[in-house]
């Protein structure tokens, strides 16, 4: 029986399978890292392709987990970062059969009659879920996305065998201590597989980019979704590849960038929340090169104290001023950082905020070195390894992880903008207690549930 239509990759067997994979992978770790501190020499990059290849044929939630680890310095050996964060999507579909089934568990006997039609193939592959096209009974033009079987069982256990390698590493490299990363990452991935609370987030994307013309955020269809099938609009565009290689304007490259930074800061700037997957599969392009935004599982929603000590940050390294960047550090949550530590840091955070102090139309990197982020951030971790461990706030991953992957979008877009002003325009008005009203209101409007931890 062929991969795609195999039963027996669900259910407890399926979960034995996974955890044979993934405790491998762990092992491999495991054994070069104990065969190095006994000065065994080993070939670590060929095994952290390795690792790439076995996580990567996973349904997505350890392989997500690790991608986001990756941006965080010194969170994972160089080697292991930087194969992990190439990694993709790439699960094979669930073939008609099984769809229908999955489909009938979750709209109950005769959900076709739903539907005027609906793909039997899937039109797009997500790391928790594919995606099918249909046509609802009224003629709506609907994107379904229908999660894997026995997600909730796979999560746990990729969460297990992460939290296993991560905690490995920590204790022969305790420089950045994951607990509350870690923390942060299994609460958001539960919180994914959840299709009801990404039904209240296009709510919300909606009710926070209402004034955003340039991005489209597709509405949920509440009829027709559940816990594990969420029905939205279906919205027309391309894939940023393919606009690429039709050799666009600069121009058209620029309002792209813009429409994405938008996207993405609009919501951080006057609701205390961000997109924490910025990956160039969950947008696409409009044919008025403004956006759609399609994903809405990795949502965070920061304290207003959070984002007021990213403009302090801003503000710290604008003029120059350490103390005050010292107490930003404190604002967004960072636990044992000394000044010491906040100078390292602040060679990272100057790297990641430099175009928003620059006043003029520029490229999002000016250095033609690409592997520049990449050498910043072994500098950094050797800095740390001098002066002591930090322990990143939770809330730092996903901005970090934001701010990493939207950079990358920006350079291969090449667009030339003026990213000081548009953070201007964001941020003029910024109070605290108004963000935080601001924010109340609009989840309680969105009928947003609150997150697993609590704000």
């Amino acid at each position: 029986m062929s991969e795609r239509n195999d039963l027996d990759q669900t259910g407890l067997f399926g979960e034995l399978r996974r955890m044979a994979r993934t405790s491998g992978a762990v092992g491999g770790i495991a054994a070069r890292f104990a065969g190095s501190r006994l000065g065994i020499r080993s070939n670590k990059s060929v095994h952290a392709n390795d690792l790439k290849a076995a996580l990567g044929g996973l349904k997505g939630p350890l392989m997500k987990a690790a991608q986001l680890l990756s941006t965080i310095p010194g969170a994972l050996p160089d080697e292991y970062a930087e194969e992990l964060a190439q990694l993709q999507a790439n699960a094979p579909p669930m073939g008609w059969s099984f769809v229908r089934r999955r489909m009938t568990a979750e709209l109950g006997a005769g959900w076709e009659r739903k539907f005027r039609s609906f793909s039997h193939d899937a039109v797009a592959a997500a790391s928790l879920g594919q995606v099918h096209r249909g046509v609802t009974a009224d003629g709506r033009a609907v994107a379904c996305k229908l999660q894997y079987p026995d997600m909730t069982a796979a999560v746990e256990s990729d969460l297990r065998q992460f939290r296993a390698a991560v905690g490995l590493f920590q204790q022969f490299a305790p420089v950045i201590k994951q607990e509350d990363v870690l923390v942060e990452l299994t609460e958001r991935l539960r919180e994914e597989l959840d299709y009801e609370r990404e039904a209240s987030h296009l709510r919300l994307y909606h009710l926070m980019l209402a004034d955003t013309p340039d991005v489209s955020v597709p509405e949920p269809v509440e009829t027709l979704s559940t816990k594990r099938l969420l029905t939205m609009d279906w919205v027309s565009g391309r894939g940023l590849q393919k606009v690429l290689d039709t050799n666009p304007t600069q121009e058209q490259r620029d309002a792209i960038a813009r429409a994405l930074f938008r996207a993405w800061y609009t919501p951080v700037y006057r609701y205390g929340v961000i997109h924490g997957d910025p990956h160039m599969g969950n947008f696409t392009v409009r044919d008025d090169f403004g956006l759609n935004l399609l994903d809405f599982g990795a949502i965070r929603i920061f304290p207003a104290r959070f984002v007021k000590g990213i403009i302090e940050l801003f503000t710290a390294l604008s003029e120059k001023d350490e103390e005050r960047a010292f107490h930003a550090y404190e604002l967004w949550g960072f636990k044992g950082i000394t000044r010491e530590t906040a100078r390292i840091l602040n060679e990272w955070a100057s790297f990641l905020y430099g175009p928003l102090m620059d006043d003029r139309e520029r490229l999002i990197q000016n250095s033609d070195n690409p592997n520049e982020g990449r050498e910043l951030l072994e500098k950094v971790y050797e800095g740390l390894k001098r002066t002591g461990s930090v322990q990143p706030s939770r809330e730092f991953v996903l901005v970090d992880r934001s701010a990493i992957g939207l950079g990358s979008v920006f350079l291969r877009l090449g667009a030339k903008l003026n990213w000081h002003r548009m953070f201007q325009e964001l941020i003029a008005d910024f109070d605290e207690h108004a963000l935080a009203e601001r924010q109340k209101n609009a989840l309680a409007t969105a009928r947003v549930p609150p997150p697993l931890s609590g704000i």
